[in-house]
């Protein structure tokens, strides 16, 4: 059952949309709306518009939108109902009861609490004889009961069943077990087998303080290493961040990036609180963005061996994109920082500190490696040096920040500042017109329909989907319409799937006294509502008048009558006369 209406419109009355988005994103009035830097894709020039008067949003960058639930949806990565429940609890509202399918939120809360009673099963399994190796692999990297305690590490057992009996146990079905990743469906589909045996088990919690996942360290030289968690309906690997739970109550707005568990759990016991770590995959835009809502600033610490300083190069770009400011640790000797701290024992916290003290910035870091791979002693390898880190200047939008790289680079390489300006000059002026060129070639195929995958007729039907575009949304600005359009409209008019089906739903909505625009979170997928929004909003102000309705309704009857090809080869020589006619008589 879907929830009252009632209930929906006092939601969202009670959550304006612009105080929701302020919370998470920094918003600067523009004309009527609110724009700002969106905050599901890195992006320096602000597209996100928040309109306040319908309290919708879209994002031109990225083609994100809807409305104030649809956001909460996508920010706080939860279903329909847990949206709504999340706003509910912000508004001090009750939900209804015994009117909605809580179905899928049943479901998570199951996983939440098998992964919760499977974390305090790993921990006292850690504690006992059978996790005595494990223990002492803890032990052996210098990690304090304390810390154990802390993180919340285990053991997971080398009996493949142990784990699913104790679940069983305490009520929880084979399918919520395997739903939450916990354990595999056997091969021969009799019973259900643990997924991690015989590792040190990290518990993975979320910004609530939610067990949603694990990760699982072998003990021994089998592969692989580590063991993931898949993605669950409560788990997203891409999404999530291993200890920003801990790392955003410290009232830091740096977050030190590591590599895996056991770093952040090293950087962690030495002080410093505000270590992170992607989970088992290389570092996602989705989790700079939720990096940016918690910094200002990041320090990369990655291992100094070959995989990761590729990893670091990649994640510079990652987080420049996102908007935040970058220093990068480099830990001597090619160690990474787990074995850093335990190697200066009782001085490692200081010794650390000191090396994050020294961390020059992504810019910093980039010359300085490309200084180490050229020979600047001569000719070709200074060229060669200069060359490649002009292009490391092209990549930096701040003109000051180009301008003293600039100097320094010129000084330190012995040319002159014009002839590193000028080559900087020429190169930027051949990015512009790449980018000139990329955008238009990106225009060209968001006008033809190419890459609308949400309405995939739009490619072969332009002109009949522009007008249909165009009268929803007049549609949906102008209700009072709705008879008029209907009247005026052939009865199979709108030729595009996706838009007929837009069209009836308004209809209805209209016909029934209902606002068109209330549900559409809850009646239409993610990417369907984000396209309701772009038509709604980018059609509002040219289709205000009655004249450029008439003008969309006489284009969509034109191009209804029309005669496919397929359909001209199997048309009677009558049919045809007849269409002929009708062209004849309409071009009179």
């Amino acid at each position: 059952m879907a929830l009252p209406e009632s209930f929906i419109q006092e939601l969202k009355m009670r959550n304006d949309i612009t105080e929701v988005i302020s919370s998470y994103v920094n918003l600067k009035r523009r004309g009527r709306n609110m724009v700002g830097l969106c905050p599901f894709h890195g992006e320096k020039t602000p597209s996100f518009n928040v309109y306040t008067e319908n309290g919708s949003f879209y994002c031109f960058g990225c083609g994100t939108g809807g409305d104030v639930i649809t956001f909460i949806m996508k920010i706080e990565n939860l279903d329909y109902i847990e949206a709504v429940k999340f706003l509910a609890q912000r508004a001090g509202m009750n939900m209804p009861e015994n009117s909605y399918d809580n179905s899928m939120a049943d479901l998570k809360s199951r996983i939440y609490e098998a992964n919760r009673q499977a974390a305090r099963y790993y921990f006292k399994m850690l504690h006992t004889s059978e996790g005595i190796d494990a223990m002492n692999y803890l032990r052996g990297r210098a990690l304090s009961e304390k810390t154990i305690r802390h993180f919340g590490l285990g053991f997971a057992p080398a009996q493949r069943y142990s784990l699913c009996r104790h679940l069983k146990s305490l009520g929880f079905k084979d399918s919520e077990i395997v739903a939450a990743n916990l354990a595999f469906k056997s091969k021969n589909g009799y019973g259900i087998y643990d997924r991690f045996s015989n590792r040190v088990m990290f518990p993975i919690i979320d910004l609530r303080g939610n067990v949603i996942a694990f990760g699982g360290r072998i003990m021994t030289d089998e592969k692989p290493k580590y063991l993931n968690t898949s993605d669950t309906p409560v788990f997203k690997k891409s999404a999530n961040l291993f200890s920003l739970n801990n790392a955003k109550n410290t009232g830091s707005r740096t977050l030190i990036l590591c590599e895996g568990y056991m770093d952040v759990i090293a950087v962690n016991q030495a002080g410093f609180e505000n270590a992170v770590a992607t989970l088992g995959t290389a570092l996602t835009t989705e989790q700079a963005m939720l990096m940016k809502r918690y910094a200002d600033e990041v320090v990369i610490c990655y291992d100094a061996d070959e995989a990761g300083q590729k990893a670091t190069a990649r994640a510079i770009e990652i987080l420049r994109n996102a908007g935040l400011l970058i220093r990068v640790l480099t830990v001597p000797n090619g160690k990474d920082p787990d074995e850093f701290i335990r190697n200066k024992g009782d001085d490692g916290p200081a010794a650390f500190a000191n090396i994050l003290e020294k961390s020059g910035n992504d810019v910093e870091y980039r010359i300085s490696k490309l200084k180490n791979s050229y020979n600047i002693n001569t000719s070709d390898g200074k060229i060669a040096f200069l060359t490649e880190a002009v292009k490391v200047l092209s990549s930096l939008d701040n003109p000051i920040e180009q301008e003293v790289y600039v100097s320094r680079l010129a000084k330190e390489a012995g040319v002159s500042k014009e002839a590193v300006d000028l080559q900087l000059k020429k190169l930027k002026g051949r990015k512009y017109r790449e980018n000139t060129k990329k955008e238009f070639r990106q225009l060209q195929s968001n006008l033809s329909g190419r890459d609308d995958k949400v309405n995939p007729q739009h490619y072969q039907k332009p002109r009949s989907t522009a007008a249909e575009e165009a009268l929803i949304a007049y549609l949906v600005h102008n209700p009072d319409k709705s008879d008029k359009i209907s009247s005026l409209l052939n009865e199979n008019g709108i030729q595009t799937d996706f838009n007929k089906k837009l069209y009836d739903y308004f209809q209805s909505r209209i016909k029934n006294s209902l606002d068109p625009m209330l549900n559409i979170s809850a009646d239409f997928t993610a990417d369907e509502v984000a396209k309701i929004i772009q038509i709604t909003s980018s059609y509002s102000k040219s289709v205000s008048t009655e004249q450029a309705m008439m003008e969309y309704i006489n284009t969509i009857n034109y191009e209804s009558e029309k005669i496919s090809k397929d359909k001209i080869g199997q048309a009677s020589e009558r049919e045809l006369m007849e269409y002929l006619k009708k062209l004849k008589e309409k071009h009179k």
